[in-house]
C-alpha cells in the first residue's frame, strides 16, 4: 500500500515537471519527505489525530452552517458573511490556511469570486506574532544580542504576513537602514503536518477533481506545497533577490535591494530598506516630480521583462511591495513569492501573443494545453469559438478598450464550462497581471493596458537577437501568406515610442551621464543587428525570398511607396557602415549558399 502511494506521488510530481517544461534537480519539497518528516518526529500520531479533529470540527460546523443555509433556502444575501466566516476561520486554524486561502484568492477554476475577494484580505490583514518572541529569534539566527548587530530597530512589525513579519532598523557603526523579515515561530513543524493532512484528504478527491479540473487533487497539493516549503526558507527568497539583482543589473530604470547575507539565515532576511514611495499614491508621485505615465510604462516594461525574457516573475506585487523611488525608477520588495517560467513557457507564452496578434484561435487553444491549463489530449474544438469571443469581446473597440480584469472575469466563467486547471505558476501570473494593472487604474483611471505593453512588445521583436523571437517576426509580418505592410509599419513606430519615453527617465538619464557600467542606456531604436539578420535569412531562404518578392508585387503593383514609408521610419535607426560591412563579408557564403540552392534545384528537376 505504501509503494503504491508513492508511486502515484512521484507521478503527481513527474506530471508538475512535465507541464512545466522543466525539471528541477532539487526541491524541497516532495510527498515522500513530507510523510516521513510528518511521521518519523515524536508522538506524531497523537499529534496528527489531534491536528485532524481539530481542522474537520471547525470546518465540519462551518460546512453545516452552508447547508442550512441551502436548506432554509438563504439567497445571496448570506454570502458576505458566510466569507468573512470562512476567512476569520482560515485565520484561527494558523498559517498553512491563511497560505491556502491566498492562494485560493486567485484561483477562479476552484473558488467563485464573491469568496474570492473576501480571501483577497488575507494577503494583507494578518495578526502579527509578540515582538519578545520576534528578536529571540533574530539573536538566535545572527547569533549575537541585537543591540550588538542594530544601533535602532522599531518597537512595531512594519508589516505581518502569513509566515512572517518585518521591521525597520538600523545598521550598527552605519547608517544603513535595513528591514528585518522574521519567520513565525515553530512554524515548520506545523506546515508538514498540515501538508501531510491536506494530501491525505486529497487522495479522497481524485475522482472529483479530474472531472471538474481535469487533474488530481493530489496534484494540487503538491503545487501548493512546493511553492510554500520554498516561502518558508528564507535562504531561497535570498537567492530570488540576487537572481532579481542580477537580471536588472544593467537596467537603471529598476532598483531591487541588496540583502545583507551575514545578518541572514533560514528564519531571518536582512535586507536594504526601500525608502520610496508608495505606488498607489499618484499625488506624492507627481510631488516628486515624475512623470506617472513614464513611470507605469517603466512598471509595464519590468513586469513584461520579468516574464518574457528572464522567466523569474514576482509573485506578490500589492501596493505594499512596489514603490516609486524618487528619481523614477521602480523599486520591489518581498521575493518569497516568485512565479518560475521555463524557457519552454516563456516561448509558448510569446506563441500566445502571435496567435492572438494573427487571430488564430485554434493555436491559441493549443497554446492553452502546452502551458498546463488543459490535458494533454484534450479536444480543444469546443473551446476555440468561446477563446474567440473572449479576445474579440475584449479588443473589439479597439486594443485601448483591454483590460484584464475583464478578459480574466470572462476566463473565470470558461473555467467552469470546460475541463480548465490553471496551473498554480499561472495563477500567480494572472494575479501579479490584475494586482499590477489595478495600481495602475489608481495612479491614471484611464490607464490602457496594451498602449503601454504593445510598444514593449513591438521593440523586443525588432530588436531582440534570440533566433526564437525573429521567427515570430516573420509570423507575425506574414499573416496567410500576406507580408503585412501596415503590421510592420505599426511595430515601427511603438517601438520606437517605448524607446522615447524610457529614455525620458530620470534615473536613465542619470545612468547616462555617469556612464555607468554596462547600463542598457538607449536613445534610438538600433536596429542594425535585426537587418543584418533579415538581409541574411533573405539570402539563404528561398521561400522568404518568395514571400518578399509576392509582397513587393502584390495586387500587380510594386509597393515602392510602402518601402520609402518603412525607411523613413527607421532612417537614423540603424549604423550604416556597420551594416555594409557585415553584408561584404556574409557576400562570399551567401552566394556559394544561393550556388548550391540552385544546383541542387536544377538537379531535381532533372
Amino acid at each position: 500500500m505504501m509503494r503504491f502511494s508513492q508511486e502515484k506521488s512521484s507521478k503527481a510530481m513527474e506530471e508538475l515537471d512535465f507541464e512545466r517544461g522543466v525539471c528541477f534537480p532539487f526541491r524541497k519539497y516532495t510527498p515522500e519527505t513530507v510523510r516521513e518528516n510528518v511521521l518519523g518526529s515524536r508522538g506524531a500520531v497523537f499529534s496528527l489525530f489531534g491536528r485532524g479533529v481539530e481542522i474537520l470540527s471547525k470546518l465540519g460546523i462551518y460546512w453545516i452552517t452552508l447547508f442550512y443555509d441551502r436548506l432554509v433556502g438563504r439567497g445571496l444575501e448570506i454570502v458576505p458573511l458566510r466569507a468573512e466566516q470562512l476567512r476569520n476561520l482560515l485565520c484561527d486554524l494558523g498559517p498553512s490556511f491563511i497560505k491556502s486561502g491566498q492562494v485560493l484568492a486567485n484561483r477562479p477554476d476552484i473558488v467563485r469570486e464573491d469568496y474570492m475577494n473576501e480571501l483577497c484580505i488575507l494577503q494583507d490583514d494578518v495578526p502579527s506574532f509578540p515582538n519578545k518572541i520576534a528578536f529571540t529569534i533574530i539573536e538566535e539566527e545572527v547569533g549575537a544580542p541585537l543591540e550588538q548587530i542594530f544601533s535602532k530597530i522599531s518597537s512595531e512589525t512594519i508589516a505581518a504576513a502569513s509566515l512572517g513579519q518585518v521591521y525597520r532598523a538600523t545598521l550598527r557603526g552605519s547608517v544603513e537602514e535595513v528591514a528585518i523579515k522574521v519567520q513565525r515561530p515553530e512554524i515548520e513543524p506545523i506546515i508538514y503536518r498540515d501538508l501531510f493532512l491536506f494530501r491525505t484528504l486529497a487522495s479522497f478527491l481524485n475522482g472529483i477533481s479530474l472531472e471538474k479540473l481535469g487533474c488530481n487533487a493530489e496534484l494540487i497539493v503538491d503545487e501548493f506545497g512546493e511553492k510554500l516549503l520554498e516561502e518558508l526558507d528564507y535562504t531561497l527568497e535570498a537567492r530570488n533577490i540576487e537572481d532579481f539583482l542580477e537580471n536588472f543589473k544593467d537596467d537603471p530604470t529598476v532598483k531591487i535591494p541588496r540583502v545583507y547575507k551575514e545578518f541572514s539565515g533560514s528564519r531571518v532576511l536582512v535586507m536594504e530598506w526601500i525608502d520610496g514611495i508608495r505606488c498607489t499614491d499618484p499625488q506624492a508621485i507627481k510631488e516628486a516630480g515624475i512623470c506617472i505615465t513614464d513611470f507605469l510604462t517603466v512598471g509595464v516594461s519590468a513586469a513584461l521583462r520579468q516574464l518574457l525574457e528572464f522567466g523569474l516573475f514576482h509573485g506578490d506585487p500589492h501596493p505594499g511591495n512596489i514603490f516609486s523611488m524618487r528619481d523614477g525608477r521602480i523599486a520591489y520588495v518581498d521575493f518569497g513569492n516568485v512565479a518560475v517560467l521555463s524557457q519552454q513557457n516563456k516561448q509558448i507564452l510569446i506563441d500566445a501573443v502571435v496567435h492572438a496578434v494573427n487571430e488564430d484561435y485554434v493555436e491559441m487553444a493549443n497554446d492553452f494545453t502546452r502551458l498546463g491549463f488543459l490535458a494533454p489530449g484534450t479536444d480543444v474544438t469546443p473551446i476555440v469559438p468561446a477563446l474567440e469571443a473572449i479576445w474579440q469581446n475584449s479588443v473589439g473597440k479597439g486594443v485601448a478598450d483591454f483590460n484584464f480584469r475583464s478578459v480574466t472575469e470572462k476566463f473565470n466563467k470558461l473555467v467552469y464550462q470546460y475541463p480548465i486547471r490553471i496551473p498554480e505558476r499561472f495563477s500567480l501570473v494572472i494575479r501579479s497581471l490584475l494586482t499590477q494593472e489595478g495600481i495602475c487604474f489608481t495612479l491614471q483611471p484611464d490607464f490602457k493596458f496594451l498602449e503601454v505593453a504593445y510598444p514593449y512588445v513591438a521593440k523586443r521583436l525588432l530588436t531582440d537577437p534570440d533566433p526564437a523571437l525573429r521567427e515570430r517576426l516573420i509570423q507575425v509580418l506574414f499573416k496567410d501568406g500576406v507580408f503585412q505592410w501596415k503590421r510592420l509599419e505599426n511595430l515601427i513606430v511603438l517601438a520606437k515610442e517605448q524607446v522615447a519615453i524610457m529614455s525620458r527617465n530620470p534615473a536613465l538619464q542619470e545612468a547616462s551621464r555617469q556612464d555607468i557600467g554596462n547600463r542598457r542606456v538607449e536613445r534610438k531604436l538600433d536596429l542594425t543587428d535585426t537587418l543584418k539578420d533579415g538581409a541574411r535569412v533573405v539570402i539563404l531562404d528561398a521561400s522568404i525570398r518568395r514571400k518578399l518578392l509576392l509582397a513587393l508585387t502584390e495586387d500587380s503593383k510594386l509597393h515602392i511607396q510602402e518601402l520609402m514609408d518603412i525607411y523613413r521610419l527607421v532612417e537614423g535607426e540603424f549604423d550604416i557602415p556597420s551594416l555594409a560591412i557585415d553584408l561584404v563579408q556574409r557576400l562570399p557564403v551567401a552566394t556559394r549558399d544561393m550556388m548550391l540552392a540552385w544546383s541542387e534545384s536544377v538537379l531535381v528537376d532533372r
